[in-house]
């Protein structure tokens, strides 16, 4: 059984306590998450041979997170991805964010919950993030509680749920933020194997904002190749894939990441209609991470679960409308194995 402990992690520079939390399971597979942006941390998994690894990227000192500029582990919040001309209008109401993203909204710019201090609550499997964002926060509408919970399984399957209520009608779509590298990080993300249960992605401009189209896949599908076939450095891809239900079923998965050296595998399911993959192009980082470097380039890769972006500016788009007191949940589930 999953057992959890935490230790103090510094303060921020209003004073604000930090935590780091390790949850480890019987194998000794274990991960770490701190209060600070709800962050995954660690992800300590064996690779063929038996030897433990780490599966995403991170900093060893909070410090590394308090300067982070890539969002790097964090939950993301109140809305993931990007909001064109950082406007939108709800019931009639127009609401000005933070531009952040040439003209655009992207991750909720400055307010976003990747540097807020959050509550917790400590269980034997599991950690709650539990966090208060006011009514006009960034500019959006709502006071919002926010429930964010970790539980690691004695299978090496990270659960993340996301339970919100707001008592105003806002937009809201929480993601996580983790860049996945099952080399241990001793290696690019190139030659890992990438399949996405999708054959239709959201058209987009080179701001990555939606043009509102559904498209074809294309050349960026993913059945099983390599990063490497499908993208040349230093441009990367950012677009958001459309899951399909049938393809899911079929392949008991909607996305799933292959290091052939290691042999660790990464499965991703989700409640969320879509992900976004991020291959890591702008990743860049201040302080070193857990492998004693500072981040690169194509270090690590995002599969971010999560609603349609800018969807409250194009209505042909599933909404991400949370009305009065309506629940939000989804979750994401991340499952570590070998093959």
């Amino acid at each position: 059984m999953t057992k959890t402990t935490h230790t103090n992690w510094g303060t921020t520079s209003k004073g604000e306590s930090l935590y780091l939390f390790r949850l480890t399971n019987n194998s000794g597979a274990y991960v770490e998450v701190s209060n600070y942006g709800a962050a995954l941390v660690k992800v300590m998994v064996p690779d063929r041979a038996g030897n433990l690894g780490n599966a995403v990227l991170g900093f060893p000192e909070a410090q590394g997170y308090l300067d982070d500029t890539c969002y790097i582990g964090s939950t993301i919040g109140r809305y993931a991805n990007r909001i064109s001309n950082a406007v939108f209008t709800l019931d009639g109401q127009t609401y000005i964010l933070e531009a952040n993203d040439g003209a655009n909204s992207n991750h909720s710019a400055s307010s976003g919950f990747n540097s807020k201090v959050f509550g917790f609550e400590q269980g034997d499997d599991h950690v709650v993030f539990v966090l208060h964002s006011n009514d006009g926060d960034g500019g959006y509408p709502g006071n919002l509680n926010l429930r964010v919970t970790y539980r690691w399984t004695d299978d090496s399957e990270l659960q993340i749920t996301y339970h919100a209520v707001s008592d105003k009608p806002t937009i809201a779509n929480f993601t996580n933020h983790a860049y996945f590298n099952l080399s241990g990080n001793d290696a690019d993300i190139l030659n890992h194997s990438l399949s996405i249960s999708a054959e239709s992605v959201v058209e987009a401009g080179d701001d990555y904002i939606p043009t509102g189209k559904i498209i074809g896949a294309g050349d960026i599908g993913f059945y099983g190749e390599q990063l490497k076939d499908k993208i040349t450095p230093p441009k990367g891809i950012n677009s958001y894939y459309i899951l399909d239900e049938a393809l899911v079923a079929i392949n008991g998965y909607a996305a799933k990441l292959v290091d052939k050296t290691s042999g660790r595998t990464l499965e991703v399911n989700t409640s969320y209609p879509g992900i976004f993959l991020y291959t890591g192009d702008y990743l860049q980082s201040k302080h070193r991470n857990h492998n004693n470097r500072q981040c690169r380039p194509f270090e690590g890769l995002c599969l971010e679960c999560q609603l349609y972006p800018d969807s409250i500016n194009r209505p042909e788009f599933p909404q991400a409308v949370l009305d009065k007191h309506q629940m939000y949940n989804h979750y994401i589930h991340f499952k570590f194995g070998t093959e």
